[in-house]
């Protein structure tokens, strides 16, 4: 924190470094790389929001009407792998199945006449990007919803049935109702994490040809701190991410 507004020295330290205060945020704000990165960020994050955040509380509820209870284990155990695969090694698979002679990459090549890879295509990178994400986290998120799952009381879905209500029915009414609070809870966590796109995964996955639509603020201050060594630079994007990331969590707390 404190290195954000400094002029930060490794040689003088912290305590030795000339303090600029606020230079650094007002440099990163007025600079044409701040609308870039900060869409870049907010459309990646939002988009993955929307369409991963579902995806874990539908497999709860499709694993919780599943009557089998050796099958439903199967599909368990299946959906969580992609969580402790490597991240390295993940990247390596999806760049291997979007090459040009790969799985994806050919039959979109087949289907559209191009027959670069799609990593290399700025407007593909968003959708591989969520759709991997989808898979890796669905059947890890998905523990949480099966938990509280499992404390809803089976007597409300016995009175259901005596009414004559259906398994649709009983999900609406009964179901997602029950867990409404673990939801929520999840929302608010989540959201508190929109300004968080993980650099790990887009470093490992983009590439100069794609930076208008990959680059974002967690790279942007990984390449202005490590690479090119502008420490309190980098200190100062970072602080701002964080701080616009906890008035998101107390925003979404109070509505």
């Amino acid at each position: 924190v404190l290195m954000s507004f400094q002029d930060f020295s490794p040689r003088l330290g912290i305590m030795g470094s000339e303090w600029v205060g606020l230079q650094h945020f007002q440099r990163f704000l007025s600079s044409s790389d701040f609308q870039r990165v900060l869409g870049n960020t907010l459309k990646i994050s939002l988009t993955t929001l929307v369409c991963e955040f579902p995806a874990p509380i539908l497999l709860a509820l499709l694993l919780n009407e599943m009557p089998n209870r050796r099958v439903k284990k199967v599909v368990q155990t299946f959906s969580y792998l992609p969580h402790f695969i490597s991240m390295v090694v993940i990247c390596g698979m999806i760049k291997i199945f979007v090459a040009n002679d790969g799985l994806i990459g050919a039959i979109a090549a087949r289907l559209t006449g191009n027959n670069s890879s799609l990593l290399m295509q700025s407007n593909k990178f968003l959708p591989i990007y969520v759709i991997s994400s989808i898979w890796q986290a669905v059947g890890w998120e998905s523990i949480i919803y099966l938990a509280a799952l499992a404390s809803v009381d089976p007597q409300l879905y016995e009175a259901a049935e005596i009414d004559g209500a259906g398994r649709i029915r009983k999900i609406i009414n009964i179901t997602l109702p029950s867990i409404s609070t673990t939801i929520v809870t999840m929302l608010i966590l989540r959201l508190g994490k929109v300004m968080n796109v993980g650099y790990e995964k887009i470093i490992l996955l983009y590439n100069e040809g794609i930076y208008e639509t990959a680059d974002v603020i967690s790279t942007y201050v990984y390449r202005m701190g490590l690479v090119d060594r502008q420490y309190s630079f980098s200190a100062a994007v970072g602080l701002f991410n964080s701080v616009v990331n906890f008035l998101l969590v107390i925003l979404a707390n109070r509505f």
